[in-house]
């Protein structure tokens, strides 16, 4: 009987060490659903909104094609790392992830 208890509570144990460090990996990674802000220095002008919007706002603003600045806006919505899109009068155009 206890070698029984003892595997029942190491299978226990084991399996609740492998759920928490999924549950851990899983929660560090960004969120991607098409959906970034968009900043003009420390002012969020656009927030949640998606991709294909925000880039066309921000190429309005730089004055510079959709489609690069679509891609970048992309890329901040996969990895979570704000980029700069270009500077405006002296304020950084920025992408951050939502």
């Amino acid at each position: 009987m206890t070698s029984t208890l003892k595997r029942s509570a190491f299978c226990l144990a084991a399996t609740t060490a492998l759920v928490t460090g999924v549950a851990g990996t899983a929660s560090a990674q960004p969120v991607q659903d098409g959906l970034v802000n968009v900043n003009v220095g420390d002012v969020t002008i656009l927030e949640d909104v998606n991709v294909a919007l925000a880039a066309q706002v921000a190429a309005n603003i730089c004055g510079v094609n959709v489609g690069p600045v679509a891609v970048l806006g992309r890329a901040v919505d996969r990895s979570g790392a704000a980029r700069t899109v270009c500077e405006n009068n002296g304020a950084p155009v920025t992408f951050e992830q939502n």
